[in-house]
This record gives C-alpha cells, sequence and structure tokens, in this order.
C-alpha cells in the first residue's frame, strides 16, 4: 500500500536557525520551492514550528535520523570544525559506525556508515 517515504517532519522553535543549520552546517540540498525543505537523495527533511500551531514545542529524542555518510570519523570531525558536538564517541556496532549529535533545538542526529554487506 505504501510506496515510499514523503518527508521527514523535523520539529524547530526558528525555522531559518533550522535552515540554516541543515543546509550550511550538514550540507542538505535546500529545495529551490520551499524554503523549510532539504534533501538527502530521495529523502526530504521539512521543518516546522509546532509553536506556531498551537503544539507545544518537543525535539525529536527517541529516534536518531540517521545520515548516511563514506566515513564516520571524518564527517564528523568536519561538523566538529563547524562548533557541532557530538555525544561520546564513535561506536561499532558490529556492522555499522554511528556517531550521535543534535540539532540545534536538540533534535537526535546520528552519522551513520555501514561497513558489513548486507546478507
Amino acid at each position: 500500500m505504501t510506496e515510499k517515504l514523503d518527508f521527514i517532519g523535523v520539529p524547530s522553535t526558528n525555522s531559518e536557525r533550522t535552515r540554516r543549520f541543515y543546509v550550511e552546517t550538514l550540507g542538505l540540498k535546500p529545495d529551490p520551492k520551499a524554503r523549510f525543505e532539504f534533501w538527502v537523495d530521495q529523502t526530504c527533511f521539512a521543518s516546522w514550528e509546532p509553536g506556531k500551531m498551537a503544539f507545544g514545542f518537543e525535539p525529536q529524542k527517541l529516534s536518531h535520523l540517521a545520515l548516511g555518510v563514506d566515513a564516520v570519523a571524518e564527517s564528523r570531525s568536519e561538523l566538529e570544525a563547524k562548533g557541532v558536538e557530538f555525544e561520546g564517541d564513535i561506536f561499532d556496532t558490529g556492522v555499522c559506525h554511528m556517531a550521535l549529535f543534535n540539532d540545534p533545538d536538540g533534535n537526535a542526529l546520528m552519522l551513520h556508515h555501514r561497513y558489513a554487506p548486507v546478507d
């Protein structure tokens, strides 16, 4: 029944700041038709401000959005040079490397690289 994932909603308290972080810091591709939408391959990240819609703001903390990279250590170093702070060390699950961090609103993100092939 479901054909694809249309977008991931990213709650924000300041959409302009969120846009700068996702586009300038993380390097996501901005959507040419929607100011607060950014792309990773075929996945759209859409920033929205719950406070402007009569909802209370809560950062997305229970499921890290995993951003696929070629090398977690190198990508982490690049982001740290831009001021991004990571939570703990890079960890190895036996099939992938991960490094956890947050966006400016506290939404949970992850750098991820799977190094073991999927059988």
